[in-house]
């Protein structure tokens, strides 16, 4: 990350979180600075290497290294989280809707998968639990991430032997749909309105109004269209999961720590600190996307308001899941980018 983004952490941790702020010992002595226990977090989070490695560099003992890790993650979860792990709110759904639109997939706010952590000190007792396939334990991230790569929903902690589908039924992704709390969204695909978001997804998620899955065996120059735009469009949480592991090695190799909770702290963390990175170095926008989003080009293909007008929570629950839907709104996409796209490939 760029200094000015790191002495902004740093700065906030100090005056915020006590395990930061500058102390002395009885006789008058300077304790540890924060810029010495903020490089240790970093650096552990960045190469996700060993508590003791760390000490020739900022001269911490590896109990101490430990520790500033555990403090600083639990502390960015505390004093950013609310910003950066938050909901869209109804601008970022605009700005969303927007980015999908130029797409070719009117409605599209993201897409959807999973990622697995392999987690080397699992307790004995929990690896038939944890372990799947190559028998090596691992732990479950769920998240939706934008072009950008700003990541929106994460939800951690489900156990490796849980594939997307189990991982769906536990997931709060559309928990804000289900309580009628989430914006509501309008907008046209092939001329016909719709009122509900949805994601890209591969195959394995069902066939619901929300997800839009690619055509596995695509028949006719539309549908063939259409699975590669959404198969190189649904590539944006792979390329998130990707960034965040290059970005955060600790995240890419399997995780020593015994405690469960402070591993999910250590990925919330990252995710916080990746999606400040994106936030503070943001250039997937270009200047003409910028200035006709401002301009408001595209009102009237689409409408963020505030409040859901789904009707009561059994009926918002039932139209998530409406198959027909899915089916009508996929054929409607189809079409849409065939007229959109489709004179690129004659």
């Amino acid at each position: 990350m760029n200094k000015p983004l790191f002495m902004r952490i740093v700065d906030r941790l100090s005056t915020e979180v006590a395990y930061f702020s500058p102390t002395e010992d009885a006789v008058g002595r300077t304790g540890l600075s924060p810029l010495q226990k903020c490089t240790a977090a970093i650096r552990q989070l960045a190469y996700g290497t060993a508590a003791d490695t760390i000490d020739e560099y900022v001269r911490l003992g590896e109990t101490t290294a430990r520790k500033c890790l555990h403090h600083f993650t639990a502390g960015i979860i505390q004093l950013f989280g609310d910003q950066y792990l938050r909901r869209p709110t109804p601008e970022d759904l605009q700005r969303l809707l927007f980015l999908g639109e130029e797409r070719g997939f009117p409605g599209m706010v993201g897409s959807i998968d999973c990622m697995h952590w392999q987690w080397k000190n699992c307790p004995t007792e929990w690896k038939g639990m944890y372990s799947r396939g190559t028998g090596k334990p691992t732990i479950v991230l769920e998240a939706v991430a934008s072009q950008d790569l700003w990541i929106w929903h994460a939800f951690f902690g489900a156990p490796g032997t849980m594939n997307d589908l189990n991982i769906l039924e536990r997931s709060p992704v559309f928990d804000d749909i289900i309580n009628g709390i989430a914006p509501q969204v309008n907008y046209f695909v092939n001329g016909r309105e719709y009122n509900m978001a949805y994601y890209l997804t591969d195959g394995i998620y069902p066939k619901w109004a929300t997800f839009i899955q690619s055509i596995r065996l695509p028949q006719g120059p539309k549908n063939s269209l259409f699975a590669k735009t959404q198969e190189s469009v649904r590539k944006d949480v792979e390329r998130a999961f990707g960034v965040l592991q290059a970005r955060f090695a600790v995240v890419k190799n399997p995780s020593k720590i015994w405690d469960k909770q402070k591993i999910a702290n250590i990925i919330k963390a990252c995710i916080i600190l990746h999606n400040m990175i994106v936030e503070d170095e943001r250039h997937s926008y270009t200047l003409r996307n910028i200035s006709e989003f401002d301009e408001g080009e595209g009102q009237g293909k689409y409408f963020v308001g505030l409040g859901s007008n789904l009707g009561n929570t059994i009926d918002r629950r039932v139209r998530i899941r409406d198959k027909q839907a899915h089916q009508r709104l996929k054929n409607d996409l189809i079409e849409n980018i065939w007229a959109k796209f489709g004179h690129l490939q004659q």
